[in-house]
């Protein structure tokens, strides 16, 4: 870091990323900002420095206080070990200033130890607060060292699932036929694919993901899988909608019993996905007779395809530790697709569209290509969502991404795509 650098961070005071430490700062202190720091998007402590940001310095001779940082605050009151860079910058007046730079960090969740205690901390603007569990269940999940999707849900048992989906589940892409068997061997079948999980007193309990497949209603348990969609008659939300409402419904379709044909299949029940485009229909389509014709065609605002794809990545790539429902608004000019969470670890949208990937729910993911709602590369966005609106609208879909949510932007076609 230059003096410019610090003088310009002087001057724009502490936020997410910043934080001023005077020099005798208690070590379990200083842990605490460095943990929180690892656990979210890292930052720098600039130690030596007054809350208002006046230079104060450090006191500790030549070496000794990024000694003290490595092996006292480090060492003994942070785990798993984080490696911070560590510079000293000297000012004209003779003063100190002990610069740490904490990257995020790879092995969430950091904790600061203290008095035999693991606290996880993380970064919420200028403060530094202990984790809840649902902040805790993402900093695990954001390491790879849990997947929130087999957890189970406290208050379910099989009888929540629908085990008619199951075995034409197993049976299409199995190849195995199970309608025979005990409710005993349908359960050890369901445990060996975390559809359900046995706690320590041998109860039955359904993961999320096996909820959301199979479950005869979701949203009662996971008040998360249920989808809220609202109608607006203009631009701007108002409380005089068209419509209001929340859909629940396994994310799955169900065949017939003994409907085997992949070119045309025989839905007997529909899979989430498009019960939500049906109930939209009306407030996105409309019938006309084309020039020459003599049948009715349906005209939609925006392509079916797109908006089927984009239903299907709000529920595969949410995170389910929050407890948001998926949100779909329509306005006179556009449609919103808001699926809770932001998107995990390192990525954007930039490299998604570049075709990058990383699955927050792999097994739930790995189920919907198993029924073709997901292709096998992942490139909905790339390959479907940006090419069909540019084609369909002229309009590339916008993307606002936060830490709680990634929100789909599409807007509507004024010219019907027939003329």
């Amino acid at each position: 870091m230059t003096q410019s650098e610090l003088f310009e961070i002087l001057a724009n005071g502490e936020n997410s990323f910043i934080e001023f430490k005077r020099d005798d700062v208690k070590p379990q202190d200083l842990a605490k900002e460095c943990v929180a720091f690892a656990n979210t998007a890292g930052g720098r402590i600039l130690l030596g420095v007054e809350d208002n940001g006046e230079i104060s310095g450090t006191s500790r001779g030549a070496g000794e206080t990024e000694r003290w940082v490595m092996d006292t605050v480090f060492g003994k009151y942070i785990h798993p070990t984080i490696i911070p860079l560590y510079e000293e910058l000297a000012m004209a007046d003779g003063k100190r200033i002990g610069v740490i730079t904490i990257a995020s960090g790879i092995s969430k969740p950091y904790y600061r130890l203290l008095n035999e205690r693991e606290e996880p901390y993380i970064r919420i603007g200028t403060l530094s607060k202990l984790a809840t569990r649902e902040q805790q269940l993402r900093l695990l999940e954001s390491s790879g060292l849990l997947y929130v999707e087999k957890l189970p849900i406290s208050g379910t048992s099989m009888r929540d699932l629908d085990a008619r989906r199951f075995k034409d589940f197993t049976k299409r892409f199995y190849d195995e036929q199970i309608d025979s068997i005990s409710n005993e061997e349908l359960a050890e079948r369901m445990l060996m694919l975390d559809i359900l999980h046995k706690t320590e007193t041998s109860q039955l309990h359904t993961t999320i993901v096996g909820l959301l497949l199979f479950g005869n209603r979701p949203a009662r348990y996971l008040p998360q899988a249920g989808v809220r969609i609202i109608v607006y008659r203009g631009e701007e939300p108002d409380y005089d909608t068209m419509s209001d409402e929340v859909l629940d419904a396994p994310l799955v379709e169900l065949r017939r019993e003994g409907e085997n044909d992949e070119q045309t299949p025989n839905i007997m029940e529909k899979d989430f996905f498009s019960i939500i485009v049906e109930r939209l229909q009306p407030f996105i389509s409309h019938e006309r007779v084309a020039e020459g014709a003599i049948t009715r065609e349906r005209v939609w605002d925006y392509p079916p395809i797109v908006l089927r794809e984009a239903l299907v990545n709000a529920f595969a790539h949410r995170d389910w530790t929050k407890a948001n429902q998926n949100r779909i608004e329509v306005f006179s000019n556009r449609m919103e697709i808001t699926s809770f969470g932001g998107l995990p670890n390192t990525l954007t949208i930039e490299k998604i569209k570049r075709g990058q990937q990383y699955p927050r729910n792999p097994l739930l993911i790995r189920a919907l290509r198993y029924y073709g709602y997901i292709d096998d590369r992942g490139m909905g966005i790339r390959r479907k969502i940006i090419p069909e609106m540019l084609k369909y609208s002229a309009q590339e879909p916008i993307f606002e991404i936060t830490e709680d949510f990634v929100k789909l932007i599409l807007l509507k076609r004024i010219s019907s795509p027939f003329t």
